[in-house]
């Protein structure tokens, strides 16, 4: 009989509060920060510190996952979120329910940025394969695809209320694309590296952006109205369409001028508030610079005592007064023609400084009392920071860091119970719940290695990297005592078999033997674990782990000399020694039985022995890099290995095959450990990642999991396919151009084969249909039964079935690997189609899809023309009727919207502005009586001063 093994599947990951490879950003009510955890979103309660939900991709897909790499939220109160991610894909998430809507694939490459327009309808996006994508999110498909960027798209920008797009790129340039006509009507240079951020300020004045240059440069938006005047909105006529060149009436964006920074590092984010007063620049190291935005009165303000200044210096160094005569008539034009600049505008307001490298930056949208705006950060050590900014200071109101380690997890350990996890750091110990992945505990301690649960899972010992033994009171969660154990760093730790001691391996060349004692401190009730040294093992290497065979028989040391020695554990004579690694052995572990030990190196390598006689059973070409870690299954042959290949492999010692390969970690996987039954394993990863997995009732066959691995590795290679291999490379016009914004993946394949074969299998059932009907005739026929397949459908339905199973996104790819021959059959299917209003909108798309691409075949066969005359007046008839419904439904609409305004005492659509009005009538009024009481006060001081000879 064949064997069978039960599977492993992820169940969670914790540790990880933003990861360093995308941006966060609040949600619109402010309340909570939404930043990214590796392959999920972390839905942060800013004022608990709390995780509110994770947005989670759905796991059907059992390939790696991948990482978030851009977040954007909707302007307009909304609770639609988008993601993009490392493999071009975009998820759009409802934020409330903690659900995705739809995905859309359109890029090769990471999805570097994603803006949504300001009522959230249209998401551009930009991609590593320097195209940007426009899309349609309430559609849910892809409008059209924007080319001619030469590098990455680093950032984008909406213009004149959604019409207008402005893309920044590594390859130095901007570009501003009119997206009713979808071409590029601008382009333009100056920096001298490349772009890596823009943003446009809420009243839509200005566009700035950053570089590595030493300055940010400012364009000033110019508005199209319909007079054929080019308005900018700092308030002067900029262009007029009738005397202007040709070439000025397309341009949307003027260089205002430029602004010297304080860092020398690049620009990484530059950001507006909501209210647009303020300007946050984020530089690719620890600092943040916050400019202060003054309005046009202000900055008009600012620049006529500018002037001012400028013509009393002058005056100041006139004598004649000729020339004085003269610099007053100069200075007269001056005041009139008073040009703003730049630093009227914007001013440094003070700069942030974090402990470490800043990675991503978002303004709060709501603003309180008593400070100018709130302002996240999230750092590059898994660290969130809340910023409070002030027009003197800005404070540190809140920071998230417990649930996370600021550094790699570099050892976990399951207490004997499986229900507490053990994980240390670089600086601190953390205590887990497992199941749930809630952080209980956190100790500081030094740059922990290796630990180990006591027996009775009250204590724990960490071997830490200057030599020390950190013992750890698990309850109350304090360090207790630190023994210095070696005097270089300690490798490993492990139980010995009677639960009455441990040993430990460490650099200095000692194997250190251990016991637990109990100590009292003076004048003290209490009573403490401590340990004792009572044996010392001297190797002649570096000891890198040591382990300790089940039943206390033997202990096996592996050395920075690529061997392991055996010695026997009462007598601590030499009994073996395994050699036969290329690199030194980082990891070991024997069976529960003793008969096996298994051993990873760096040369990439697992080795299987017997401990009987040291013979090696077999070596394994195990990972694509370093293996850091092996651990057999507790009364089994089966182990986990992990490696820097980021992959966990599931293996099967007495058979030496792989059995399962799991792949979620995105960095080296440094560790593992295995729960006491076996149901469940833990890794921890350079990622600051802890993933569970878990065991299943789900069996599976050795033979079948190859089989999946070979049919992943030519799905993976579709891209890569003999078709595509050899095409030409497509060249990208230097203007700009407008191409498809679907992309071919495994679905659109797939569902192209399910559309084939649900017309072969309508062909074939009409064919029986027609036969039964002429036996009928005959008088031969007998009841006719339909195929099971069909599931009771018509010939048509079963069609439209299938069809409609297809994502709206991947419609025009699927038809796209369509045969014509097929595409015909799916055309004569319309007519029947099109009498369901439901479906009006796709038979459309259908037939607007096929016309395109087999225009000219289908002018060339004269018998689809009856077909497409009949589409023609039908789908025309069809469309103007759904027309008219959504026009009369939008009218009634309107009419109820009306009824209840003129019910209403306050209509809820002018509500707000309202609300405004009355509070600056009301603010002026407070303004006009302070005024007066000035004045008042002002006339009796001044009554008292007129100088009477009496008074």
């Amino acid at each position: 009989m064949v064997k069978s093994y039960l599977r492993y599947e992820p169940a969670t990951a914790f540790g990880v509060i933003a990861s360093v490879d995308s941006n966060i950003i609040y949600d619109t009510s402010g309340k909570y920060l939404l930043a990214p955890a590796l392959e999920k979103i972390g839905v942060w309660h800013v004022r608990q510190g709390v995780c509110a939900k994770n947005l989670t991709p759905s796991t059907q897909s059992r390939g790696p996952n991948i990482a978030v790499t851009s977040i954007a939220a909707v302007p307009s109160s909304s609770c639609l979120i988008a993601s993009g991610h490392a493999d071009g894909s975009i998820r759009i998430w409802d934020c409330e329910r903690g659900t995705c809507e739809t995905t859309l694939n359109g890029h090769k490459g990471a999805t570097t940025v994603l803006r949504f327009n300001k009522t959230g309808s249209l998401l551009a996006s930009g991609s590593k394969d320097n195209d940007i994508v426009l899309w349609d999110v309430i559609g849910e498909v892809g409008l059209f695809r924007l080319r001619g960027h030469r590098d990455q798209v680093t950032d984008l920008a909406f213009l004149d209320s959604g019409k207008k797009l402005v893309s920044a790129s590594k390859d130095k340039f901007l570009r501003v694309w009119d997206l009713d006509t979808q071409h590029c009507t601008q382009i333009i240079g100056g920096h001298h590296s490349e772009i890596w951020s823009i943003d446009v300020d809420p009243g839509q004045r200005y566009l700035v952006t950053g570089s590595a240059d030493s300055e940010l440069r400012f364009y000033t938006v110019k508005h199209e109205i319909t007079d054929g005047h080019s308005v900018s909105k700092t308030g002067q006529t900029v262009t007029d369409g009738k005397n202007s060149l040709d070439d000025n009436k397309w341009e949307s964006l003027k260089l205002f001028g430029e602004i010297n920074r304080q860092s020398k590092d690049r620009v990484a984010t530059l950001r507006f508030n909501k209210s647009g007063n303020l300007l946050a620049c984020q530089v690719a190291g620890k600092t943040v610079e916050i400019y202060r935005v003054l309005d046009e009165a202000e900055s008009k303000r600012k620049a006529k005592r500018r002037v001012n200044r400028k013509k009393e210096k002058k005056s100041s160094k006139l004598i004649d007064a000729t020339e004085n005569e003269n610099a007053d008539h100069e200075l007269k034009d001056d005041t009139q023609l008073i040009m703003v600049t730049v630093p009227d505008v914007f001013k440094l307001l003070q700069t942030i400084r974090a402990t470490k490298k800043v990675c991503s930056i978002s303004f709060s949208p709501i603003t309180s009392k008593s400070s100018l705006a709130t302002l996240a950060l999230s750092l590059n050590n898994n660290l969130l920071e809340i910023y409070s900014i002030d027009s003197n200071s800005s404070t540190k109101t809140s920071a998230i860091e417990l649930q996370g380690h600021r550094s790699d997890v570099r050892s976990v350990t399951l207490s004997s119970d499986s229900t507490l996890l053990m994980s240390t750091s670089h600086n601190s110990v953390k205590i887990w719940n497992p199941s749930t992945g809630s952080c209980l505990r956190t100790i500081d301690s030094g740059y922990g290695l290796c630990s180990l649960f006591v027996p009775g899972n009250k204590y724990a010992f960490i071997g830490t990297k200057n030599g020390n033994l950190e013992i750890i009171d698990v309850r109350s969660g304090v360090s207790v005592e630190v023994v210095k154990a070696h005097t270089s760093s300690v490798q490993s730790i492990v139980h010995t078999p009677d639960g009455g001691g441990f040993v430990t391996g460490s650099t200095d060349h000692d194997v250190k033997f251990w016991e637990y004692q109990t100590t009292q401190d003076a004048g003290q009730d209490s009573v403490h674990l401590t340990v004792s040294n009572v044996r010392t093992l001297p190797m002649n290497d570096d000891v890198i782990v040591v382990a300790v065979s089940p039943d206390g028989k033997h202990i096996a040391v592996a050395l920075l000399d690529c061997t392991v020695k055996v010695y026997y554990m009462d007598t601590l004579k030499f009994f073996l020694t395994l050699y036969g690694h290329k690199l030194p052995v980082l990891c070991m572990d024997i069976s529960s039985d003793g008969d096996l030990v298994v051993t990873g190196s760096a040369d990439k390598n697992l080795k299987i022995w017997g401990l009987d006689f040291g013979d090696c059973h077999k070596s394994i070409f195990a990972h694509a890099d370093s293996v850091t870690a092996v651990k057999f299954v507790r009364n089994t042959h089966y182990m986990f290995s992990v490696g820097k290949d980021r992959l966990v492999k599931y293996w099967d010692a007495d058979k030496f095959e792989l059995l399962l390969t799991l792949e979620g970690h995105h960095a080296e996987v440094w560790c593992v450990s295995i729960s006491h039954r076996g149901d469940f394993l833990v890794t921890g990863s350079h990622d600051r990642s802890i993933r569970r997995w878990d065991r299943t009732e789900e069996p599976f066959f050795l033979e079948e999991e190859k089989e999946k691995r070979l049919e992943e590795m030519f799905e993976a290679d579709l891209d890569n396919s003999l078709e595509n291999r050899y095409l030409p490379q497509q060249e990208i016009p230097d203007e700009g151009a407008v191409a498809v914004a679907g992309k071919k993946t495994q679905e659109t394949l797939t569902a192209t084969d399910s559309i084939i074969e649900a017309l072969d299998i309508a062909a074939e059932e009409l064919k029986r249909i027609a036969e039964n009907e002429e036996d009928k005739r005959r008088g031969k026929g007998a009841e006719f039964k339909s195929n099971i397949i069909m599931l009771g459908l018509s010939p048509s339905d079963y069609i439209l079935r299938a069809v409609s199973k297809v994502h709206t996104n991947d419609l025009e790819q699927t038809l796209l690997a369509l045969p014509f021959v097929d595409a015909l059959k799916l055309l004569s299917y319309l007519k029947d189609w099109s009498s369901n209003l439901d479906k009006v909108e796709l038979v459309c798309r259908i037939a607007t899809v096929l016309l395109q691409l087999h225009h000219n075949q289908l002018i060339a066969t004269t018998s689809s023309r009856p077909l497409l005359a009949l589409l023609r007046d039908i789908l025309h008839s069809r469309v103007k009727e759904c027309k008219d419904t959504l026009g009369f439904n939008l009218a009634a609409m309107d009419h109820l919207k009306q009824l209840m305004a003129s019910k209403s005492d306050a209509p809820f659509h002018d509500a707000k502005t309202k609300l405004l009005e009355i509070r600056s009538q009301q603010s002026k009024r407070v303004e006009a009586r302070a005024d007066t009481k000035s004045e008042k006060r002002r006339k009796k001081k001044q009554k008292k001063d007129d100088g009477h000879v009496w008074s």
